[in-house]
């Protein structure tokens, strides 16, 4: 019986993957020779849901619309799917997408902060749910998982990145596209995941939105091209160009990355979107003169579909039909589309269930945007003063204590903030227990009236504790939201100084859309936990966090840096010539009129140094962690081999915690210069108090391979160094070779 059992759940897996990747070549081709010209072309066409209307309805009948965008009314979405079914000559289903970035109505942290987890499964979670609200009201694409490499804190859309890091963000990246597709992208609860921005968008100049990427070869395939091919291979159905040009391209155009590395190398047979005006957008960069040579830069390149500008719905029958774009790049697109639409199940079914039982802010639902939260927020400081007692009085202060809008982040349209449980909510619920006194201070971040100072002062005289919530509000981040100074914002340091004046213990908590420059902050907080926007259940998840019913375990996804100044610092940066040793020389050890030489000189700010505030992988927690006994498998590898790297790690403290354990190797020479550090390997590790644990990570030569000075990616004979540690910053340290 249990082998018969067995027997059927292999078959059963079996046909979940043979659905999920099965072959409809057979009836793509026997629609592709249905359809006229003008029919393909309105599969490439993307418009933008501006209510019903009899000429939409009459453009869907004429096949003339592949997508739409931004309808979220299930009625509405039946009737035209009804339209585009039965009523249009080949029947073929519009494909209906929107934004959902880190959740629909359930809102989770925003992408930043779940990077902040190094959890693959909290993250995929976060995503299942979002698909299976989405779905509810008609949903069945969103834009997300956006995976730009992002360097640059000032760059408003770090907040929808998962960090610095090509590793993690390629981990986290295809375990997002796991959680919005399902096993099946047929299934009610999945959508089709669409990555973006393809490519370089995060190295924007200067972090200004939009702006030109110069980004060369070899850093390209190295860094920013890695986490895309991660979500590409974790079967990734649709990707979107990027807005910026690179070297003089524009994304939308470049047809060696959409034709050579996406179709050609890595064998992608989704289909690609731009992003919003993308490809008309190629005339304001002076790449193309009018909308009909738009048009044919695109389709020459692979772009399959455009969003919303229409240059391809004007001019591109009267490209083919004069040769200067072929039938054949039309019909490869139109087979990418209809691709994606058959193993999405919209032939058979496109229509919303609208006597299914909502599952909108479902409790499990909450409690998985709940979990997200806790682990996405990081201890960057803590003086003794965390865990907080329930029997104390603390004082609330500060405009992000109760912000229900702003705690949700960037990129909510369809969030609801009277869903939010803000810190302030959270103590008048599930808290109610706990004596408080609440004073804003501020009305929000930007607010710079400092008349309520003197009660906040007078709030924190009167407590044990005083808690300040400060920040950023959500539409100071996000995309077209870039900053040329991220402290935080207006007086919200002065107000950190007046309380803290008064003399007792102060908690910071920050809730923002990106890392800010907080050093001059520090010395006026006792601790500090940060968090990135938390979403709709970040209240409660902060709360358990600062009176221990949790126990803070995030890293920093990206470097904090001392100053604006230090941008752009990463973790795994090359070393130059002339590196900064340990330590280095201040600006006031300078002695006056000092003779000008460069000998002996290193590469750091006389100001600001050579490290950052924080460095990537940060976060302390309650609990404390020893690490011991790093041990290799072997001091050498032949290639394509494999090295094991144990290590113990403690918990030494009385408090149950976990560790996220982190593996860093550096290639010490190779064909192009390689960087000081590169994450390899992490682990989310619980430990009871006391206990201690061997963790393991697996290397291969693969692992270790890149694109060396001939662009061909491989692993390089050679000596390495490997660490095993809490952060980018420290670590035990063993040596290894590749022979």
């Amino acid at each position: 019986m249990k082998i018969k059992l067995l027997s059927i759940l292999y078959l059963l897996n079996l046909f979940i993957g043979y659905s999920q990747q099965k072959n409809y070549d057979k009836e793509i081709e026997q629609l592709l020779s249905k359809m006229t010209l003008e029919e393909k072309i309105g599969q490439m066409n993307q418009l933008n849901f501006n209510g019903m209307s009899d000429n939409l309805v009459q453009q869907i009948k004429k096949g003339e619309v592949g997508s739409l965008l931004n309808i979220i009314t299930p009625k509405e979405v039946n009737e035209l799917q009804k339209v585009a079914l039965e009523n249009s000559r080949l029947g073929i289903p519009l494909i209906i997408g929107r934004d959902v970035i880190h959740g629909f109505k359930t809102v989770f942290p925003i992408p930043l902060g779940q990077a902040a987890s190094f959890d693959p499964q909290t993250v995929e979670n976060g995503a299942h749910v979002s698909a299976a609200e989405a779905r509810e009201l008609g949903v069945n694409w969103t834009f997300a998982p956006m995976l730009d490499i992002s360097r640059d804190a000032r760059w408003g859309r770090i907040a929808e990145s998962l960090g610095e890091d090509p590793y993690l963000a390629g981990q986290l990246g295809a375990a997002m596209v796991k959680g919005f597709q399902g096993k099946n992208l047929s299934d009610p609860t999945s959508i089709a995941a669409c990555v973006k921005h393809f490519i370089g968008y995060g190295a924007a100049e200067g972090g200004r939105d939009y702006n030109s990427t110069n980004i060369p070869p070899h850093l390209l395939h190295n860094v920013y091209l890695v986490p895309f091919k991660k979500a590409i291979d974790a079967g990734a159905a649709t990707l979107m160009t990027s807005f910026n040009d690179n070297d003089g391209i524009p994304a939308s155009g470049n047809e060696y990355l959409l034709k050579d590395v996406l179709r050609k190398d890595w064998k992608f047979d989704g289909f690609v979107v731009s992003d919003w005006a993308s490809m008309t957008e190629m005339l304001a960069h002076g790449f193309a003169k009018d909308a009909k040579e738009v048009a044919k830069i695109s389709a020459n390149a692979g772009l399959d579909m455009e969003m919303v500008s229409g240059a391809y719905s004007q001019h591109l029958k009267a490209l083919v039909e004069s040769g200067e774009v072929s039938i054949a790049d039309v019909d490869n697109s139109v087979r990418n589309i209809l691709r994606v639409k058959f193993r999405m199940g919209l032939f058979d079914n496109p229509y919303v269930d609208t006597n299914k039982a909502s599952i909108l802010y479902s409790t499990e639902h909450l409690q998985a945007a709940k979990d997200a939260a806790i682990k996405s927020a990081i201890l960057l400081k803590n003086d003794n003063v965390l865990p907080l007692k329930e029997n104390i009085k603390i004082a609330v202060i500060g405009p992000l204590a109760d912000a229900p809008h702003d705690q949700m982040g960037t990129w909510v349209f369809d969030g609801d903030k009277n869903h939010t449980i803000t810190p302030l909510k959270a103590l008048q619920t599930t808290y109610s227990n706990i004596n408080y006194i609440y004073e804003p201070a501020l009305s929000f971040s930007r607010d710079k009236n400092t008349a309520n100072f003197e009660k906040a002062r007078q709030a924190a005289a009167s407590a044990d504790v005083a808690i300040v919530f400060l920040g950023e509000e959500a539409i100071l981040s996000g995309e077209a939201h870039s900053l040329s100074n991220i402290n935080l914002i207006g007086v919200q340091s002065d107000l950190l100084k007046a309380v803290k004046s008064v003399g007792k213990p102060v908690v910071l908590v920050i809730m923002a859309g990106r890392p800010l420059t907080i050093e001059r902050d520090l010395p006026y907080a006792d601790a500090v936990l940060y968090n990135f926007h938390p979403g709709t259940m970040g209240g409660p998840a902060i709360l358990d966090l600062l009176f221990g019913k949790a126990n803070p375990s995030g890293k920093l996804p990206a470097t904090f840096v001392r100053e604006v100044g230090q941008i752009p610092m990463y973790y795994n940066h090359f070393n130059t010539g002339r590196p900064a040793p340990e330590n280095v020389m201040a600006l006031d050890e300078i002695p006056r009129e000092a003779g000008q030489t460069s000998l002996g000189n290193t590469s750091f700010y006389l100001d600001s140094g050579k490290d950052p505030l924080f460095p990537f992988g940060y976060g302390l927690s309650y609990s404390t962690f020893d690490y011991s006994n790093l041990v290799l498998s072997a001091s050498s590898i032949p290639m394509g081999g494999e090295l094991t790297a144990k290590v113990t790690v403690k918990n030494t403290s009385n408090v149950d915690g976990t560790e996220v354990v982190q593996l860093y190797t550096r290639d010490l020479v190779g064909s192009i210069v390689r960087p000081v550090k590169e994450l390899k390997g992490f682990q989310r590790v619980d430990l009871k108090a006391g206990e201690s644990k061997t963790v393991e990570f697996k290397l291969t030569t693969d692992d270790l391979a890149f694109y060396g000075k001939d662009l061909v990616k491989k692993a390089e004979a050679g000596d390495f160094d490997l660490w095993i540690s809490s952060s980018s910053k420290e670590g035990l340290k063993a040596k290894f070779s590749i022979q």
